[in-house]
């Protein structure tokens, strides 16, 4: 069905506007699949087969293509979404993540492709070797690889400079000849002397073979071909046809390749065979010698695959300014003629290439370079299995993935990529966060693309949905903070901001909503959008993790009747309300506090009052509860708050003292019922913080509280509606002798078990 609705769609989209050369999909085909059956499948599989035998190598295809094969997916759906412009994968990545990331990613790529020209022309040069003794007895000298593949690059390099690209398209086809020739003359070949089909036994391998990781790490590169076509993207005619198209077909026919292969050597020759001789493909071809001219047309096609593409990297780096100095952009983005052939990025890749040769000896590099492969693969995978958990709107590619697939190619590239060589993925890894933050700084701002926010948008209204459905089974056991606070003097104020995000840093979730007063008015919104981003940059810097907002309403009571009407944006539903206020604010600060608690008592919703001053909390090393009479039903709540306040760090040194202030008569039971909780872990105190005071109407409340209290950094009350009703908000303006205080009234059940 995904096939089908893809050729619909890329029927349809036939006349689109090509740019570049204009290819079809033939060149994005011949490109990945020539780099696919390369160098690897001729020198070193055999090796592979000797090692593991033939089911062992099975898995390693297997394995190999849980990476490549979600990552052709990736790639054909993400193309199919929007036109893909020139530099390929990097021109996916950078849309998606932003150029910060892309950049990153794109320069590694870059030098990957650009370095890869050098292998694959060493590789090139390896086919000559039947002709190193012949040479040697000829020539005073013995015999140098790079007699071979230095000149071959240069010479490669010349054409593609001064023809351009449709040149190394036009090669492809006569090179892909001779690899099909060579492959077709293979399996016609027969077993060699002493080897019978018969005598295939599937788990044969030699004695003391190489471990399984260490040959799929050898031969695994071989799988990763899949995407050199993508970089063709700018030279397209119909990009989104030809990519998806081009790719999924060369990656299906590479393992159809591969695992014919398998089988041909496991029933052709033994195993020792097999992991001696580099060559042993020779052996059972139906004419030897087209095996090295296979492999010598399978390197060069490979090569000119990668030196086709990875200029086109680099032209498309420029084109977005990655680089550090105007110059360097303008130069490697210019291009010549009408197809904007990048001849300075050639050039600038035909020098990587043949000081790579040069140096011949390139192991640690082809190592580190397999890892940026597999960040480039694991990212593109990610893209697609986020974009799916996003359902952005603007997000609909004719070609659908599964999610789950992206998602098991992106954590089998990870996974990988540290069982292969775990030092040269740290290093990979290392490099591209290095060059990030590089591209990052010199950019001026954190690019990074909506993806993200997508992802995290379709998160947070599912797991809305899920909490509000199962808000009627929420138990008072599970009781968490959902804490809102309504108030106009925010900048003015820190303390009351401070309380919500301890409150709510780690246990349950604030909302605090400015309060502007006036109409709602074009005006009056412009500057509530301003003061919110005020906000988000506050609670930033204070590493607050609330939500904030402000709200436009003619008066403190409407606003406050909106805001406790509102749903939590958590899903769950605010269950508390924090008011403030100082002790010499004037009466209608204080009429608040009356307001908003019976608002809040209407609403069923926990009313929590600070009153703080100039103290800002002390040291945060002495916290005193005091529990009375006439507020048992606070008592649960206040002591979860005060264990939610020790849970944040920075009253993490606090110690907690508990009053509880009873009748004579039930000092005893209220000793006991209160040490039954410290036992149980119910109350995170010691006992010798625990104190018992027996009082009756005649003792000072206030006079007791101030004497063992003054110097603590919080303390906490309880109170009610009926004593806030009786006594008024000069309930509030008690205990003047404190410092801050927390008063707090339950209006939900909280156990503590």
């Amino acid at each position: 069905m995904a096939t089908k609705n893809l050729l619909e769609s890329t029927t349809a989209d036939d006349t689109a506007q090509g740019g570049g050369h204009a290819f079809g999909t033939a060149p994005v085909f011949l490109a990945s699949v020539s780099t696919i059956l390369g160098a690897i499948l001729f020198l070193r599989f055999g090796y592979a087969v000797g090692n593991t035998g033939l089911i062992g190598t099975v898995m390693i295809l297997l394995v190999g293509h849980l990476v490549t094969i979600p990552t052709a997916l990736a790639i054909a759906e993400i193309s199919t979404n929007r036109r893909v412009e020139g530099g390929g994968e990097y021109f996916i990545i950078s849309r998606s993540f932003g150029t910060s990331i892309g950049g990153a990613i794109g320069l590694s790529l870059y030098v990957s492709r650009a370095v890869s020209v050098a292998f694959y022309m060493i590789a090139f040069a390896e086919a000559f070797r039947p002709i190193a003794p012949a040479f040697d007895a000829f020539f005073p000298f013995d015999f140098d690889p790079r007699m071979i593949s230095l000149p071959a690059t240069l010479v490669l390099g010349f054409l593609v400079v001064s023809r351009g690209a449709a040149i190394g398209v036009r090669a492809l086809w006569g090179v892909a000849a001779i690899l099909g020739l060579s492959l077709v003359m293979f399996f016609l070949g027969s077993p060699v002397d002493g080897h019978t089909v018969q005598a295939l036994r599937p788990l044969d391998r030699i004695p003391n073979a190489d471990p399984f990781i260490l040959v799929f790490a050898i031969v695994f590169p071989a799988f990763t071909g899949m995407a050199a076509g993508v970089g063709l993207s700018g030279d397209l005619a119909n990009p989104r046809k030809s990519i998806p198209l081009g790719v999924i077909g060369a990656t299906v026919f590479g393992l159809v390749i591969y695992l014919l292969v398998t089988f041909k050597l496991a029933s052709s020759a033994p195993p020792e065979l097999l992991a001696a001789d580099p060559l042993v493909m020779s052996r059972i071809a139906l004419w030897g010698p087209i095996i090295p001219i296979g492999l010598a047309a399978a390197t060069l096609s490979s090569a000119i695959g990668s030196i086709i593409v990875a200029p086109r990297i680099l032209q498309a780096l420029g084109a977005d300014r990655i680089f550090p100095t105007p110059k360097a952009n303008t130069a490697m983005a210019v291009g010549v003629g009408d197809t904007n052939e990048p001849r300075a990025a050639t050039i600038v890749t035909v020098g990587i290439a043949l000081v790579t040769v040069l140096v011949g000896n390139v192991d640690s590099v082809a190592r580190l370079i397999t890892m940026f492969f597999m960040v480039t693969y694991g990212a593109l995978c990610l893209i697609s299995a986020l974009e799916h958990f996003a359902a952005r709107p603007s997000y609909r590619p004719t070609f659908r993935s599964k999610w789950y697939l992206s998602l098991l190619g992106a954590v089998m590239s990870l996974i990988l990529m540290f069982q292969i060589q775990p030092f040269y993925a740290v290093m990979a890894l290392a490099m591209m966060v290095g060059l990030y933050y590089a591209i990052r700084m010199g950019r001026g701002s954190d690019d990074i693309a909506a993806l993200f926010q997508g992802a995290m948008t379709q998160a947070t209204r599912y797991s809305q949905v899920k909490l509000q459905a199962s808000n009627t089974l929420r138990h008072a056991q599970e009781w968490r903070p959902s804490v809102i606070m309504v108030n106009g003097r925010t900048f003015s104020r820190s303390a009351p901001l401070q309380m919500l995000s301890w409150l709510c840093q780690r246990y349950g979730f604030g909302t605090y909503i400015h309060f502007i007063r006036g109409n709602l008015t074009a005006e009056t919104f412009r500057e509530s959008r301003k003061l919110r981003r005020q906000l988000v940059e506050i609670t930033q810097a204070r590493r607050s993790a609330i939500y904030v907002d402000a709200i436009i309403s003619p008066s403190i009571r409407s606003a406050l009747a909106q805001a406790l009407q509102l749903p939590g944006v958590t899903g769950m539903d605010n269950n508390s309300i924090l008011l403030e206020c100082r002790a010499d604010d004037d009466p209608e600060v204080l009429r608040e506090l009356e307001e908003g608690c019976r608002l809040a008592a209407a609403t069923r919703m926990n009313s929590l009052v600070l009153r703080h001053g100039e103290h800002f909390f002390g040291s945060r090393t002495n916290l005193h509860i005091w529990l009375t009479w006439h507020d048992y039903g606070n008592a649960n709540l206040i002591t979860m708050l005060a264990y939610i306040l020790l849970g944040h760090r920075d009253w993490q040194n606090a110690e907690v003292r508990i009053f509880a202030a009873v009748p004579q008569a039930e000092a005893s039971e209220r000793r006991g019922q209160l040490n039954d909780m410290i036992d149980s872990g119910r109350l995170p105190i010691s006992r010798k913080n625990l104190r018992i005071i027996p009082t009756d109407e005649a003792v000072d409340f206030d006079e007791l509280v101030a004497t063992r209290s003054a110097h603590a950094d919080l303390v906490i009350f309880g109170f009610t509606k009926e004593r806030l009703k009786e006594r008024g908000v000069e309930l509030f303006m008690r205990h003047q002798s404190l410092h801050d205080v927390l008063f707090v009234s339950a209006e939900q059940q909280v156990l503590i078990e």
